[in-house]
């Protein structure tokens, strides 16, 4: 939420023979990064760029977008560096390598907090089913009328 900060997330979209042109950041140093995730590639400035691939463009200047060919997705990620120490191992960034063993530590100990599953897996049966609470508290599942969650 800090302007200083002159962070940018765009998910683009080109139909085929689009075009489209970014901004140039307000920040010189500001990294800025160009994913094209699907479709057939696209044109960066004319350099032509497949798909799946990253790539660090300048953020001063304006920079073209084109999708000659067909639809293509990509993700532009921008923000300045905010010059501080990295430290990682595995999931966990910190400043230290200090963090990141405590970091560890706790996760070990803890799992940050518990897991309330029996089991580690990424899902959860078949019940519940999807379902949603809302703030009134009303509760929601797929094909069934809203009513007070109990």
């Amino acid at each position: 939420s800090d302007p200083r900060s002159d962070l940018a997330i765009w998910h683009i979209d080109l139909l085929a023979e689009a075009q489209y042109t970014l901004p140039p950041a307000d920040h010189a140093e500001t990294a800025r990064t160009v994913y094209v995730y699907a479709g057939d590639g696209l044109l960066l400035d004319g350099a032509p760029v497949a798909s799946p691939t990253g790539v660090v463009v300048r953020s001063d200047v304006a920079v073209s977008l084109e999708s000659p060919t067909g639809t293509v997705s990509c993700l532009v990620l921008q923000g300045r560096p905010i010059g501080e120490p990295v430290a990682q191992y595995g999931p966990f960034v910190m400043n230290t390598q200090a963090e990141i063993e405590r970091a560890f530590r706790d996760y070990q100990r803890t799992q940050f907090g518990g897991w309330p599953w029996p089991s580690d897996d990424p899902v959860h049966g078949t019940e519940p089913e999807r379902f949603a609470i809302h703030p009134d508290g009303r509760l929601e599942r797929p094909g069934s009328v809203p009513s007070a969650a109990a």
